[in-house]
C-alpha cells in the first residue's frame, strides 16, 4: 500500500514571520488593550507543524526517536532564556510586589520552572477562594507549559503510530499517523467545545482542551504536499490569513470565549498563511513574513513573550497604575526587545550551539545548573516568609489588636504597629470551615453541610447559608457558640447566594441548582436561625431573589438577615503595604446605601429578622480598611478572619435579640 507523499525538506521562514507578528500582538493586547490576541494560539499550530515535521522525519529516517537527545534538544532551546527570566522575575518579585503576593508567587514560580502552570491557573480559576490573586510576572507561562507538555508527549504518540503501522497493521505510516491525528484533534476538539461551553475558566488552561491545535498543525505538516491550489487564489488568501490573525483580538472576547470552536479562527490564518507559502506567489504574504526583519524578530520571540510580561507587571507595581501611556508601552516594548536580544544572544546562542551527541552530560549538566538558581532562591524566600511570620506571631501581643473592640468597648490601640494578619499571612488564614473543605466550589454540585459549635445538645440551632459573605462571618460564630450553647450548621456554596434568581448575572448554574437542592435539608431539619446576607453591595433594596427565597421558610424558622459588609476599592492587604490605612479607605456613601435596604423594600415575611453591623465598618464619613491594628479585609470585600473574631461580640447581641424575636413568636 502505497504512503502519502513525503514533502519537500525545507526552511519556512514564513513561520518565523508568523510568530514574529502573535508575539508581538500578545504584546499589543497586553500592554494598551488589556485583552487576549489569540496569539498563543498561534504559537500553538506552528509548534504542532513544526515538531511534527521534525519527528516524522526523524521516525522514518532512523526508524527510532532518542528521547534523551531530543529532551536535551528541547532543553537547550527553552531552558536558558526561560530560566534566566524566572530568575529575574523572582529577585524583583521579592524587591517590588506587595508582601500579600508572595505565596501566590513563589507557587507560581514552582509550577512555571516544573511546565504545570497552566493546571495551576486552570485551578485558581474555578477556586473562588483564589480568584483575588492579583496578576504575577508568570502567569504567561502557562502557554509554555501547555507547550512543554506537548513536547515530551508527541515523540511518544509519533512512535507509536510507527509501531501500530510497521508492527500491528502493517500499514503506511503517514496515513496511520494522518489517521492518529485526526483522532487526537476530534477528540480534543469536541471536548474543548464541551468544556468551554460549561467551565471555560478552566478550559482556557486546560492540555487537553488545546491539544487539537498542535494535531491541527501536525495534520497540516503532513497533507501539506497536496494542499496546491491556484496561485492568485492563495495569494488571496494568504494575506486574509494575516489579516485573521491580526484582528482575532478584536473580533473576540478571546479570554472569555476560547479555546472551543472559537479557536479555530486564528488558527485558520495560520494555515491559510502555510498553504500561501507553500504554493508561492510573487506578491505572498510569504514575501512580507519572510523578510529579514521579520525573520530576524521572529528567532527572539521567544525571548520577546517572555520578557514582555514581567516588564508589564513590574511597571503596574512600581508606578501604581493599572494603564499605560503610548510612550511608556513603546519603552517597554523596546526594553523586552532589547533583552530578548541580550538574552538570546549570550544566553541562548552559546547553548545552542553545542552538540548533543558529544556533549551529552556537559549539556545535561549545564541545564541542570540553569534551572538550580530559580529554584533555589525560591525555596529560600519561601523559608524566609515562613519563618518571618513565625517570629511576628512569636513576638506580638494580641492585647495590641483589639479590632472591632475599639469601637464596642472603646479601647484604645497602640500606635505605630503593623497591622496583622499581616500582609505575608493574610491569603493564608482563612475560617476554620475552608480547611475543613466545609462547602461546595464554584463548579461543583450538590449540597454539603458540616456541623459546629455545640453538637451533643444544643439549646439552638443557627444554620449558616450562603457563599463566601455568610461564610467570612464563620470565625465570629464560632467565638461565642459555647457560651450560648449554639449548633452551628454551614451550608456554604462558593460564590453563590441565598436566592431564587440570579438577578445581576453573577451566579453560575450550579450555584442555581445548589439553591434549589439546599431547600430542602433546610426544610425538613429546620434550624432555629436561618443566618444569611441580607443585601448586595451598596445596593438600597433587597433583591426579590433573596424575598422569594425567604418566604419558602415562612412557618419553619426565622431568617437571620445581615447586612453585607462594605466593599472596597483596592486589596487591602496589598494596599496598606504602600500607603497608609486611610488612603486605603473609601467614603461611606461610596459603599452603603444611606437608607437601609429593607426600609425601601415591599412584601418582607414576617419570619425575617434584620442585622446591621455597619457601624463596625464604617464611621459616619468612612468605611475603615484598618480598625484596631487589624486588616478588616483579607481582599477588596471579604472579612479577615481576625476582624471577624474581633465582631464576636456585637455579632452574639444581635443573635440573641434574635432569639428573643424568635422565643416572643413562638410565646
Amino acid at each position: 500500500m502505497n504512503d502519502l507523499r513525503v514533502p519537500q525538506k525545507k526552511f519556512r521562514p514564513e513561520l518565523e514571520g508568523v510568530r514574529a507578528v502573535a508575539a508581538f500582538l500578545v504584546a499589543i493586547y497586553h500592554i494598551w488593550l488589556g485583552s487576549v490576541s489569540g496569539g498563543v494560539d498561534v504559537f500553538f499550530i506552528v509548534s504542532g507543524y513544526l515538531i511534527t515535521t521534525s519527528l516524522l522525519s526523524k521516525m522514518e529516517r532512523e526508524g527510532r526517536i532518542r528521547i534523551s537527545e531530543y529532551l536535551l534538544g528541547l532543553g537547550k532551546r527553552l531552558f536558558p532564556i526561560a530560566f534566566f527570566v524566572l530568575f529575574t522575575s523572582t529577585v524583583l518579585s521579592f524587591l517590588l510586589l506587595p508582601q500579600a503576593q508572595w505565596r501566590q508567587i513563589i507557587s507560581e514560580v514552582f509550577s512555571s520552572a516544573f511546565y504545570f502552570q497552566n493546571w495551576r491557573l486552570a485551578t485558581n480559576a474555578v477556586d473562588y477562594l483564589a480568584q483575588n490573586n492579583e496578576a504575577s510576572p508568570f502567569q504567561h507561562f502557562w502557554a509554555l507549559s501547555i507547550q512543554g507538555q506537548f513536547y515530551v508527549t508527541w515523540p511518544l504518540i509519533i512512535f507509536l503510530s510507527f509501531y501500530v503501522a510497521k508492527k500491528i497493521f502493517k500499514t503506511p505510516f503517514r496515513k496511520t499517523l494522518l489517521s492518529v491525528l485526526t483522532l487526537i484533534f476530534l477528540a480534543s476538539i469536541s471536548y474543548s467545545v464541551y468544556i468551554t461551553t460549561t467551565n471555560q475558566p478552566w478550559a482556557y488552561f486546560d492540555t487537553f482542551a488545546r491539544v487539537w491545535e498542535f494535531s491541527l498543525g501536525g495534520i497540516l505538516a503532513i497533507l501539506i504536499p497536496y494542499l496546491l491550489f491556484n496561485k492568485s487564489l492563495v495569494t488571496v488568501l494568504g494575506w486574509i490569513g494575516l489579516c485573521i490573525i491580526g484582528f482575532t483580538g478584536i473580533v473576540l472576547p478571546v479570554s472569555t470565549v476560547f479555546p472551543g470552536y472559537a479557536a479555530l479562527l486564528p488558527t485558520s490564518g495560520v494555515i491559510l498563511i502555510i498553504i500561501a507559502a507553500e504554493n508561492g506567489g510573487r506578491f505572498g504574504v510569504e514575501k512580507l513574513l519572510g523578510s529579514k526583519p521579520f525573520l530576524y524578530f521572529g528567532s527572539i520571540s521567544y525571548g520577546f513573550y517572555l520578557w514582555h510580561w514581567p516588564l508589564l507587571v513590574f511597571y503596574y507595581a512600581y508606578f501604581q497604575t493599572d494603564t499605560v501611556s503610548i510612550r511608556d508601552g513603546i519603552i517597554l516594548i523596546l526594553v523586552s526587545f532589547l533583552l530578548s536580544f541580550l538574552s538570546t544572544k549570550v544566553l541562548e546562542a552559546p547553548i545552542r550551539g553545542l552538540s548533543i551527541r558529544e556533549s551529552k552530560w556537559k549539556l545535561a549538566s549545564l541545564l541542570i545548573l540553569i534551572m538550580l538558581p530559580v529554584l533555589g532562591t525560591n525555596t529560600l524566600w519561601g523559608i524566609y516568609m515562613d519563618r518571618s511570620e513565625a517570629a511576628f506571631k512569636q513576638n506580638y501581643d494580641i492585647q495590641d489588636y483589639p479590632g472591632a473592640r475599639t469601637i464596642y468597648e472603646n479601647v484604645d490601640a497602640t500606635t505605630g504597629l503593623t497591622p496583622i494578619t499581616t500582609p505575608l499571612d493574610s491569603t493564608s488564614q482563612l475560617p476554620s470551615m475552608y480547611t475543613d473543605e466545609c462547602y461546595v466550589k464554584m463548579k461543583e454540585s450538590g449540597v454539603k453541610m458540616c456541623s459546629y459549635g455545640e453538637t451533643e445538645d444544643p439549646d439552638y440551632t443557627i444554620a449558616l447559608v450562603g457563599g463566601s459573605h455568610s461564610g467570612h462571618w464563620f470565625p465570629a460564630l464560632e467565638q461565642f457558640a459555647e457560651e450560648l450553647n449554639l449548633q452551628i450548621d454551614v451550608y456554604n456554596k462558593d460564590a453563590c447566594r441565598f436566592s431564587t434568581e440570579d438577578f445581576d448575572g453573577q451566579l453560575s448554574d450550579t450555584c442555581m441548582e445548589w439553591n434549589e437542592l439546599v431547600v430542602e435539608p433546610l426544610t425538613e431539619n429546620p434550624p432555629d436561625l436561618l443566618f444569611t446576607t441580607s443585601t448586595v453591595d451598596s445596593g438600597d433594596t433587597i433583591p426579590a431573589g433573596y424575598i422569594e427565597m425567604w418566604e419558602k421558610f415562612e412557618g419553619i424558622t426565622t431568617i437571620f438577615a445581615l447586612r453585607d459588609n462594605p466593599r472596597m476599592a483596592e486589596n487591602i492587604p496589598a494596599c496598606v503595604e504602600v500607603k497608609t490605612p486611610e488612603e486605603c479607605s473609601i467614603p461611606r456613601d461610596k459603599a452603603l446605601a444611606e437608607t437601609p435596604p429593607w426600609e425601601n423594600t415591599q412584601n418582607i415575611p414576617n419570619n425575617v429578622y434584620f442585622a446591621d453591623l455597619s457601624d463596625y465598618f464604617c464611621d459616619e464619613e468612612t468605611c475603615h480598611s484598618v480598625i484596631g491594628n487589624v486588616l478588616v479585609y483579607r481582599d477588596t470585600h471579604h472579612i479577615s478572619t481576625l476582624y471577624s473574631m474581633t465582631l464576636a461580640e456585637p455579632l452574639k447581641w444581635e443573635i440573641e435579640k434574635a432569639i428573643e424575636y424568635l422565643e416572643e413568636k413562638e410565646g
